[in-house]
């Protein structure tokens, strides 16, 4: 958005939707500008309008998202974290690998080559 020179209006409205969910936050660590931006974002929606977060991450490793600027993490976590609920899920993935159809077994068991002698 900022190379086509539509970050404010982008920024606007993202900080109107209702309901930001926010997937997988923390699967990398944010990085200036990325970190400030991020935010601003949060900081203009705090207490306005909802924002839901999903994360592996343990809520104490939350601030390892931050690591140019731990202060910034710690102000956008504090207004994350305010009037939040947490749930926390625990149980296998949902994305565990499948079993290979038999179809598929016969197909690769038949183009492998016999390594052993």
């Amino acid at each position: 958005a900022r190379a086509t020179g539509s970050f404010d209006r982008r920024f606007r409205q993202l900080a109107k939707v209702s309901l930001m969910i926010i997937d997988d936050f923390g699967l990398k660590p944010l990085r200036s500008p990325h970190d400030e931006d991020f935010h601003d974002l949060i900081a203009e929606r705090y207490e306005r309008v909802s924002t839901m977060l999903t994360s592996n991450l343990d809520f104490t490793e939350w601030g390892d998202v931050f690591p140019a600027n731990r202060m910034l993490g710690v102000a956008t976590i504090d207004r994350l974290r305010h009037g939040a609920y947490r749930l926390i899920l625990e149980g296998e993935s949902f994305r565990a690998p499948r079993p290979l159809p038999e179809s598929l077994k016969n197909t690769i068991a038949k183009g492998a080559k016999n390594t052993h002698s």
